[in-house]
């Protein structure tokens, strides 16, 4: 089934020359199925390609998708034109009454920020809360996990002596848990940060599981399944060139920075990097819907469903 967007929308186009089932507006009025109700709570300054690389994946599910974007009502964001986020966006502060069966939250270049000083963090602390009574099942990428594990489980983060840059192999530790239902036992993913929470700080919570880990690169996923959260620390969303033009744009600005890990075919820059990781970006998305098809209430008044889905 497709995915819902605006008409409008500049990742519209995008993705149907990449072949993504899209619906349009009027035709998803006309069929008689509830669609599920997906909000992206987008804080990534580039939110035209954030906007594409979640719509990618959300449009590769087998369900009907409603997609809403959603932006902070206490920061406006500086890196997006003011005509694109009036156009597509609705503060939260106008959502705030509404459920969603999910959301996702991305990540934000203000990870060596201590929480407290990020402009909007109250505003986030009021978001996480409201996900508790109005979301079935939130879904928060890189900062925005680390942020949400804060909050939730004072867990601390911490600043890295260099960026952890490349694509690590992950080791699959909970293949039973429906997150990870068709992953191999080692995947490829990509990272880029410079801070890190450490599983050693994870408390011992009923339902917090850790479901992908390695020893070079950390921990990546994590489910929480009493406050109904998932916690990705990387980027299974990004585009093969995603890392590539983060590196290209550092070196332009003069930043010391080595070439992604194990991305660019012998380390050389000059060469097209392969995407290792797509096929797992799409069934981890994939068994997200799925879940949340599966658990979520047919009326979205209906949402939180019980606890121990």
């Amino acid at each position: 089934m497709p995915i819902k967007v605006p008409d409008n929308l500049p990742a519209k186009a995008t993705l149907e020359g990449e072949g993504v089932l899209l619906i349009a507006e009027r035709a998803a009025l006309r069929q008689d199925v509830r669609p599920l109700e997906i909000a992206l709570l987008n804080l990534m300054p580039e939110k035209i390609k954030t906007e594409t690389q979640i719509a990618r994946l959300l449009g590769a599910t087998p369900l009907q998708i409603e997609l809403s974007l959603i932006t902070t009502s206490s920061y406006a964001p500086k890196n997006t034109s003011a005509e694109h986020m009036l156009a597509f966006y609705r503060p939260w502060d106008e959502v705030r009454q509404q459920k969603f069966d999910g959301l996702i939250i991305t990540g934000a270049p203000i990870e060596t920020l201590p929480f407290q000083d990020v402009a909007y963090w109250n505003e986030l602390t009021q978001i996480f809360d409201w996900t508790q009574t109005n979301v079935q099942e939130t879904f928060n990428i890189c900062w925005a996990g680390q942020a949400a594990l804060q909050h939730f489980h004072g867990v601390p983060k911490y600043e890295l002596a260099e960026k952890m840059f490349g694509v690590f192999p992950y080791e699959v530790l909970s293949g039973r848990d429906g997150l990870l239902r068709g992953f191999n036992d080692q995947i490829s993913v990509p990272v880029s940060r410079h801070t890190e929470v450490r599983r050693a700080d994870l408390p011992d919570a009923p339902g917090l599981s850790v479901l992908l880990d390695s020893d070079q690169a950390g921990l990546c996923l994590v489910r929480d399944a009493a406050k109904r959260q998932i916690y990705m620390f990387n980027h299974l969303e990004y585009d093969t060139d995603t890392l590539g033009d983060e590196y290209h744009r550092d070196v332009a600005a003069g930043m010391e920075i080595k070439p992604p890990t194990d991305y660019f075919p012998n380390g050389d820059p000059t060469q097209a990097p392969v995407n290792q990781w797509r096929a797992h970006a799409n069934v981890l998305i994939g068994n997200w819907i799925n879940g949340l098809y599966q658990s979520t209430s047919f009326e979205l008044a209906g949402i939180p469903a019980p606890s121990g889905k």
